[in-house]
């Protein structure tokens, strides 16, 4: 298309907070949306994923979706739910991972409200769920595969995908229309990610957005990989108890049980079970287990993340006998924040006993019970009960794929051109401001933080005033209110 004669981006998401990624183009009078996630967290944000979208969803002609996780891509079946029938573009990974996450999603949508008017401990006279799994239904179809680094033509906007590194099928996307270009970067890993071909750098743009979810620290270094991990399961094991490590259902599964194979072959960790708990869980791992997708790095095998005493509890059944188990064990089961999911009963269970222990293996957002664990609360809430904490609760910091600060500096210094401006989204406040700062020493580049809801021009400022005519309220002030 030729260059509009009105381009603005509007940030609904992921500005101000690191859920929630939304980011609306409008070109003249078209609307394309690049990524649609689900706040998590804390309540004033969760509160939004309820609100009605700033605009008609009827009115949106495409999403690009950078990948799968939930914070990115689980609000596109509400946005099927008001109306929107464009197309979704996403990598063929990033396709068969958003299946499995948004089905689940649905299907949890759906059981939360049943337990909340079961346990009466809604607000609601009658609650709602955000979107069912017949809404899932109508989102799948509208999913159209792309391919790596190649020019696609979006109704006269061209997009390319570029590797990011960071789960299965993540990408960065470049969009171009007319002479005018942005990028962003979805969630960028690190310069070497365990189990999947490295990150590849995107054409350089006008306008660049960069997460920031650990824009104010470096991942640590040790000498021998995952050593923390391994002294806490074997004086776990030692003392008769059982290590619960919720993660994430997209990756983190698969990186944890790449690190436990590493460790079991290295004779550092005892040989006791190892369980994946959870359908969502194990879905994404056949995926990861599909060396045809050529996602895997060249020197990794499937045998390299499932060489392991592993079982898998697929049904509800097999998770209920794994609840009555008490013999030394491992079990991997989401969600990574401990936000919802089969974790919570393990949790229930294992929490009140000092002889068990709880690895957090990624970012914890804030208001979320896995936040609560790492900083050290002696009870946590679920399902409208308060559980006394006494396992172990260790945070493991060698498992994030997400870049540190250095690996995101070193991503837009790769760049082939420097861009008018920096927008850095997908962080705490506090930490995208400190990204914000060291782009501005380190490489005299704008940089902004930008305001969720906040509405800036696309296009080069010829001296007139952009129409920015997108109305979104901010979020409430944060209150001490207990989560629900």
């Amino acid at each position: 298309m030729s260059t509009p004669q009105k381009a603005t981006l509007t940030f609904l998401g992921a500005a101000g907070t690191v859920t929630g990624s939304k980011y609306l183009m409008t070109l003249d009078d078209r609307r394309i949306l690049v990524d649609a996630g689900m706040f998590q967290g804390e309540k004033e944000w969760r509160n939004k994923n309820r609100e009605d979208f700033p605009v008609d969803p009827a009115t949106i002609s495409d999403v690009l979706l950078t990948h799968a996780h939930t914070d990115h891509a689980s609000y596109l079946p509400a946005l099927v739910k008001h109306g929107f029938r464009g197309t979704i573009w996403a990598t063929e990974a990033s396709i068969r991972l958003a299946e499995i996450v948004l089905r689940d999603a649905g299907k949890l949508q759906e059981q939360s409200v049943k337990d909340a008017v079961k346990g009466g401990y809604s607000k609601h006279e009658n609650p709602e769920a955000i979107y069912t799994s017949a809404d899932v239904e109508e989102t799948l179809p509208l999913f159209r595969r792309v391919e790596w680094n190649t020019d696609v033509d979006v109704d006269g906007v061209t997009a390319r995908w570029v590797r990011s590194a960071h789960i299965l099928g993540s990408a960065s996307i470049h969009v171009r229309f007319g002479d005018r270009s942005v990028l962003f970067s979805g969630d960028l890993g690190r310069h070497d990610h365990p189990i999947l071909k490295p990150r590849e750098t995107p054409p350089g743009a006008d306008i660049v957005l960069i997460e920031s979810t650990y824009g104010d620290r470096e991942h640590p270094e040790p000498e021998q990989p995952h050593d923390d991990l391994a002294q806490l399961i074997s004086r776990t094991v030692a003392r008769g108890g059982q290590v619960v490590i919720p993660a994430f259902a997209i990756d983190r599964t698969e990186t944890v049980l790449h690190a436990l194979t590493q460790l079991r072959r290295e004779g550092r960790i005892p040989d006791v079970p190892v369980v994946v708990d959870g359908p969502m869980s194990l879905r994404a791992l056949d995926v990861y287990r599909d060396e045809s997708l050529g996602e895997l790095a060249d020197d990794i095998s499937v045998d390299d993340f499932t060489d392991l005493n592993l079982s898998e509890a697929r049904s509800s059944r097999d998770s209920k006998a794994l609840n009555k188990r008490t013999d030394p064990m491992i079990i991997i089961s989401s969600s990574g924040m401990v936000e919802g999911g089969r974790v919570l009963y393990h949790l229930l269970r294992t929490l009140p006993d000092p002889k068990n222990s709880v690895v957090l293996t990624g970012f914890q957002a804030e208001g979320t019970r896995g936040r609560a664990l790492e900083e050290g609360a002696r009870n946590v809430k679920i399902n409208g009960r308060y559980v006394r904490v006494k396992a172990e609760i260790m945070r493991s910091h060698q498992f994030s794929v997400h870049g540190d600060a250095s690996d995101l500096m070193d991503w837009l210094k790769d760049l082939d051109k420097e861009p008018e401006e920096v927008f850095v989204v997908h962080g705490e406040q506090h930490v995208a401001e400190h990204f914000e700062r060291r782009i501005e020493d380190e490489l005299d580049w704008v940089a902004v933080v930008p305001k969720f809801g906040e509405v800036i021009s696309l296009l080069p400022d010829d001296g007139e005033p952009a129409d920015l005519d997108v109305d979104v309220p901010e979020p409430a002030a944060p209150s001490s209110e207990p989560r629900e």
